[in-house]
């Protein structure tokens, strides 16, 4: 046979490989779990983006924290229960879980990616009365 046909079939037998193992590791991704998150009861939007409010969430209620704590500023947009009014999941007697349910909004993404959360040492995981009517 001539060189060339052989450097043909080899480059064939080389895409169709290549094809095959992207499409078997496609299909080990198709089961990887993800975390279920739970959708917002109010509002039509977060306060910002969905994608931005994923990777950033930790940077903002950190944000808040120190303007309330060390400045006195008291703002709503990036409070804790602001994000606890409106991603509050209920049980089925209608109440508000707490930090200790797996259903809770919070413990959705962070047991995924093994991060503990230190909010509720000293905050409550459920949100304010108050808040919840807003």
């Amino acid at each position: 046979m001539p060189m060339r046909f052989l450097k043909q079939i080899r480059m064939t037998l080389g895409a169709m490989l290549s094809i095959a193992l992207m499409g078997f590791a496609l299909n080990l991704n198709a089961d990887v779990p993800t975390p279920q998150i739970p959708k917002a009861v109010k509002g039509e939007q977060c306060v910002e983006e969905t994608a931005f409010m994923r990777r950033n969430h930790m940077d903002l209620l950190d944000h808040q924290r120190d303007g309330t704590l060390r400045q006195g500023i008291r703002t709503k947009k990036h409070s804790l229960n602001g994000c606890l009014s409106c991603h509050v999941v209920k049980d089925s007697n209608n109440q508000a879980v707490t930090f200790q349910s797996e259903k809770h909004f919070c413990r959705s993404c962070h047991e995924y990616a093994a991060v503990k959360i230190d909010c509720f040492g000293c905050h409550k995981s459920t949100p304010d009365q108050s808040a919840s009517s807003l």
